[in-house]
């Protein structure tokens, strides 16, 4: 069951959702939208090891001027909204109008676990050149219920790799894995 606009606000009341910063004006029927951070990062080498540490160069967007994306290289970017949530599945989906311009916001991981406080890291590619801006909208937040007791929270299991409150994107922690 996804959340509604009355049932998220009433699990912001609760504790069960944390938006920062929050504007009701990003209230949706049934989900929150969210911002393009002022920091994007890409990758320094060519070619990625999923058993080494991929190191990224970050660097801020000019709010005049924008950046121009361009097809054919990862960019990780990051969401204004630090959120938590404690008793549901958050989920983050591309919003319609960004879509429109040929922007992907995330490759595979648009599902967050309950008790996942941070930022958004957005795994961003494009079709074709596209200017963008911080502070754009870029997402939209839809929350499900859980059926269930849940067992360990991702911010209290001790291999969440993805933890440490941050304003930049973070890059794949892939290389911490045991396999």
């Amino acid at each position: 069951m996804i959340l509604t606009d009355q049932q998220i606000l009433a699990e912001i009341e609760r504790g069960n959702i944390v938006i920062e910063p929050y504007d009701p004006t990003c209230l949706g029927t049934n989900s929150y939208d969210v911002h393009l951070g002022r920091y994007l990062a890409t990758y320094r080498d060519a070619v990625l090891d999923a058993r080494k540490h991929n190191e990224i160069d970050v660097f801020e967007i000019s709010a005049a001027e924008g950046f121009v994306l361009e097809p054919g290289v990862l960019y990780l970017g990051v969401t204004e909204e630090y959120t938590e949530s404690h008793a549901q599945v958050p989920f983050l989906e591309g919003k319609s109008s960004v879509g429109r311009l040929g922007i992907d916001i995330h490759a595979t991981a648009g599902k967050g676990d309950v008790g996942f406080c941070n930022t958004w890291t957005l795994e961003i590619s494009v079709t074709q050149r596209v200017r963008i801006y911080p502070g754009m909208p870029i997402g939209q937040l839809i929350y499900f219920a859980v059926q269930g007791d849940v067992q360990t929270f991702y911010n209290r299991k001790a291999n969440a790799k993805y933890n440490d409150r941050t304003d930049k994107p973070v890059e794949s922690m892939m290389w911490k894995n045991t396999w």
